[in-house]
């Protein structure tokens, strides 16, 4: 069905809530309490295999906003600010140009920046009531009642019985995370009690029949291992469609009033669908397919997650989901699961769970967050939903575990995935300019051997030690940036065999090779300890560098413990701020400095 110029077209609210995964009655958890979104999915569709394609929400409402992927864009790391590609367009920029009245309450938190307006108003006191008469709405109402912070806020006393909740076997079975979960079910309940407040104005109004209604969570639970991180338990969100009888026709063959799809759905899937059922055709560089509507189009066999900078935290992670599997890449797997996100920590899951550990107290499967990752992960949903037995290093599902590999390599060639390039190393590269832009200019980024480095390096293979001291004398930085990081993953012994090329590299064009190879050096050189760690010290100097080389070299710092005592001096006398950086990352130098210095028993 088409909806020609001038023809009628149907109002569509999106109810949307923060941090929280498909914890509802209709998707047959008898735990929660939400009768207003059970009965909603009652008469509308659930998708069964929704994803977030972040699980955090910055980069998540990025990709929901512009169609295409963060990876692709620049904007994966968690709160930054990237220009929007020259031509492109947010949907509801396209939505007003096609008559309608777009409305914000209230959350944007964008990666990506326009120079245009985006929304008709973004506010809390945004509402479709302000349009003109007659005229077809776009409406967005975001709640974060089950926001991470809401859950962690005390007082609070439980509804739901703490002693009644599942606990995931990841989490340690212990009062304070039973809390957490039990509060995390009692917020759910509220945002339910804050959606029927949405639906019930529609009917109040007299437009239930003439609108279209979509709800979904941005990303996983707020407590540890769901929000941030790219298993199923952090990317799986609920999605519920509402079509009203007089647009039935939309919503193609496959929809039925309480049913229950197996279609797999992306973030980058939302827009392009939102503009086929306005009678939109989506822009031909959108990265998702619509999936109601004129211009729907089959499904994608996989569903892909990303993972970059968490706030002050470096990290480079992806994963794919099909029906039943989900797939991990681990590029940095020298790094714990469980790095310290200052905000993270506020949860008290997350400090009882790291407490816990050192003391020694952990099951194997709870363990694994505080440890260094692999390469690789695999996982059965079907029997292992709660994603603790890695079957990737198993001799099972080998097949599979191939499948899924090429999948995700496919996919990072096919959206030209800026996110292997060092934050840094990608604005130098980008010069101001939209990365997006840089990123499809082979000159510019020769991805291929690229991302072939960054799977040597971080495959852990012993015999490519050669090969890596081979790449630090490559003629592309990225490149020669995975070398570095190849050798510091292999620890001591790969350090120890480097040493020329790993001393030359201090003094790499690229700050970001530098900083890399001054953390090599800085960790497993007797000899070269001292002066790779004042080098360390000088690219952590943000008013120098730059927040992105600083937050780089301050992680690197962090990771040597007490062998940064002999710079404790310099560490505390290092700026805090620099004028140049972007607002929405201005405290994540000091977070860092605080953290390492409380660690090094010194006072900020």
């Amino acid at each position: 069905m088409g909806l020609g110029a001038g023809a009628e077209r149907p109002n569509i609210l999106w109810i949307t809530s923060e941090d929280n995964g498909p914890h509802l009655g209709c998707y047959g958890d008898s735990f929660a309490t939400t009768p207003n979104l059970d009965a909603l999915a009652g008469r509308g569709m659930i998708y069964l295999h929704a994803w977030s394609t972040a699980p955090v929400c910055a980069p998540a409402r990025t990709a929901i906003i512009s169609g295409l992927y963060p990876s692709s864009t620049g904007a994966e790391h968690m709160r930054s600010e990237i220009p929007m590609p020259a031509g492109m367009r947010m949907y509801p920029q396209i939505l007003r140009e096609a008559g309608y009245y777009c409305s914000n309450n209230s959350k944007e938190d964008y990666n990506l920046k326009s120079d245009d307006p985006v929304w008709d108003e973004s506010s809390p006191r945004a509402h479709w009531r302000k349009r003109q008469e007659g005229q077809p709405f776009f409406a967005v109402f975001n709640h974060t009642v089950t926001h991470e912070s809401q859950v962690r806020k005390r007082p609070h006393t439980a509804v739901h019985d703490p002693g009644e909740v599942r606990v995931p076997a990841y989490h340690p079975d212990v009062p304070a995370v039973r809390q957490d979960w039990a509060q995390y079910y009692d917020q759910m309940t509220a945002m339910d009690a804050l959606a029927g407040g949405n639906l019930r104005e529609l009917e109040e109004a007299g437009l239930a029949g003439e609108t279209i209604v979509f709800y979904y969570g941005d990303h996983g639970p707020g407590l540890p291992r769901g929000k941030r991180w790219l298993y199923d338990s952090g990317l799986h969100v609920p999605l519920i469609v509402y079509v009203p009888p007089k647009w039935r026709a939309l919503a193609g063959e496959s929809y039925a009033p309480g049913g229950r799809s197996e279609r797999l759905v992306s973030f980058v899937d939302l827009a392009p669908t939102v503009l086929s059922l306005a009678g939109v055709k989506p822009p031909d560089y959108w990265q998702g397919r619509a999936f109601m509507g004129p211009a729907s189009r089959p499904a994608e066999p996989y569903l892909f997650g990303l993972r970059g900078r968490m706030d002050e935290r470096i990290d480079l992670v992806r994963s794919v989901r099909d029906t039943r599997f989900v797939y991990i890449r681990n590029f940095m797997p020298h790094r714990v699961y469980g790095q310290h996100v200052a905000y993270m920590f506020e949860t008290p899951t997350t400090r009882e769970w790291q407490r816990l550990f050192e003391a020694g107290e952990l099951g194997p499967a709870q363990k694994l967050f505080w440890q260094t990752k692999p390469p690789e992960e695999l996982y059965d949903l079907l029997a292992d939903p709660d994603e603790v037995r890695n079957l990737a290093e198993t001799g099972e599902h080998q097949e599979t575990l191939r499948r899924m590999r090429e999948a995700l390599r496919e996919h990072m060639l096919r959206i030209r995935d800026v996110g292997l390039l060092p934050e840094a190393e990608m604005h130098r590269r980008a010069g101001g300019r939209p990365p997006y832009e840089m990123a499809r200019r082979d000159e510019q980024y020769p991805l291929p051997k690229i991302l072939a480095m960054a799977e040597r390096a971080s495959g852990l293979n012993p015999d490519a030690l050669d090969e890596l001291r081979a790449g630090l004398g490559d003629e592309d930085s990225a490149v020669r940036y995975w070398a570095v990081m190849g050798i510091l993953m292999r620890g001591a012994e790969a350090v120890g065999a480097s040493l020329e090329g790993l001393r030359g590299a201090l003094s790499d064009s690229s700050p970001s090779v530098g900083v890399a190879a001054a953390e090599a050096l800085a960790r497993y050189s007797v000899e070269d300890g001292e002066a790779a760690l004042a080098r360390l010290i000088e690219f952590a100097d943000v008013t120098r560098h730059g927040i992105y080389v600083s937050v780089q070299a301050l992680n690197a710092i962090d990771e040597l413990d007490e062998k940064a005592m002999g710079q404790l001096e310099a560490l505390r006398g290092l700026p805090r701020r620099a004028a140049s950086t972007p607002r929405r990352l201005d405290d994540y130098v000091s977070r860092l400095l605080e953290k390492t210095l409380a660690d090094l028993g010194a006072s900020p």
